[in-house]
């Protein structure tokens, strides 16, 4: 039995999904990294019962951070961006926190809209000086929920020849899991997602495009991605991502979203590469239902999805859509650009 329902959505599902594609399903990722971030400030005094918590969030971090509060006695504000729909308000407003929306950005939205967010986060702390930063985009507390993750993976699957695949976003999913899975005796091979348009690998000046940056890219620099675990990335738009989410619920029955419809295409294109290699294992992070109107139309008949495979490249210069891959081999990363991690006010 669980003590609590944010307990219950701490712990994903290991799915097979045949010929040696595993997903570890979420119902809402970001709780098994909240939960154990916050009860760890909590063990350590750094928070305490009664504070508000404060981040900037698309919206699966705020919903979790929320849930989270709402169990551990602690409140919550959130700085959200456009991408929050009616349903992730309406649960932070039950569940008691408060959130400020911040409207769309323009051309350059994502940068602009986090950007837009983190100074607003800089303002709220002058004017709340007790309330506590969350720092999802820098903290790396927010890795040690996934240990527990990474050891069941082990436990389940074996060490030997493991693939994980997954979208970079902050870091704390993937960087984390490739760092726990190693710590646990797997030599595990990393496979990160990125979408066009994103800051952390070197993709910024192409156009981005759609929602699907909110969930795995970055328009402003993290400091919690742990560039040297990477061995391969995939930069996939959102036509890619949407055609995979649509094939993973018609082959597969698991209803996800667009970073789980990019790890699927991911993990099948890996497949048919190491036809005999080891087990594959991509991350989805959220059901499909906010996803709905732009990636599962619900009229007209069910069409057959492009065949989509990606374009091989060993520079960041050849860079372009919709689908490019590149073997990281495990390298740092210097970003392109004079930007701090966190944009201050002027």
């Amino acid at each position: 039995m669980y003590t609590s329902f944010a307990e219950k959505l701490s712990e994903p599902d290991l799915i097979d999904l045949g010929n040696e594609i595993y997903v570890v399903r979420f119902e809402v990722m970001k709780v098994t990294s909240v939960r154990a971030a916050v009860r760890d400030l909590l063990d350590r005094g750094v928070i305490r019962r009664g504070q508000t918590l404060v981040d900037s969030s698309s919206g699966i971090y705020g919903h979790a951070l929320a849930l989270v509060c709402r169990e551990l006695g602690l409140k919550c504000h959130i700085f959200a961006s456009v991408a929050v729909d009616a349903a992730i308000r309406t649960q932070l407003k039950y569940l008691g926190a408060t959130y400020t929306q911040v409207p769309p950005s323009g051309d350059d939205g994502l940068q602009h809209d986090q950007e837009t967010r983190v100074r607003l986060v800089h303002a709220y702390l002058k004017d709340n000086p007790d309330a506590y930063w969350m720092q999802q985009y820098h903290d790396d507390v927010h890795y040690i929920g996934y240990e527990r993750v990474a050891n069941t993976l082990v436990k389940e699957l074996g060490s030997s020849d493991l693939t994980l695949v997954g979208g970079v976003g902050t870091g704390a999913s993937t960087s984390a899991m490739g760092r726990y899975l190693r710590q646990a005796g797997s030599d595990a091979r990393l496979v990160g997602i990125q979408p066009f348009g994103s800051r952390s690998f070197g993709s910024e000046s192409i156009p981005l495009d759609g929602f699907i940056i909110a969930g795995i890219g970055s328009g402003i620099r993290f400091g919690n991605i742990d560039y040297r675990a990477y061995d391969d990335i995939h930069w996939i738009n959102f036509d890619v991502s949407a055609a995979g989410c649509r094939r993973l619920l018609s082959t597969t029955g698991v209803f996800a979203g667009l970073s789980a419809g990019a790890g699927w295409q991911v993990a099948n294109h890996v497949r048919a590469g190491r036809p005999d290699g080891g087990p594959i294992v991509f991350l989805a992070a959220d059901p499909g239902h906010r996803y709905v109107d732009r990636v599962f139309p619900p009229d007209g008949p069910v069409e057959a999805d492009p065949d989509h495979r990606p374009r091989i490249i060993t520079d960041l210069a050849d860079l372009t859509g919709p689908w490019c891959a590149m073997n990281w081999a495990r390298r740092p990363y210097d970003v392109q650009d004079d930007l701090p991690v966190y944009p201050l006010p002027s």
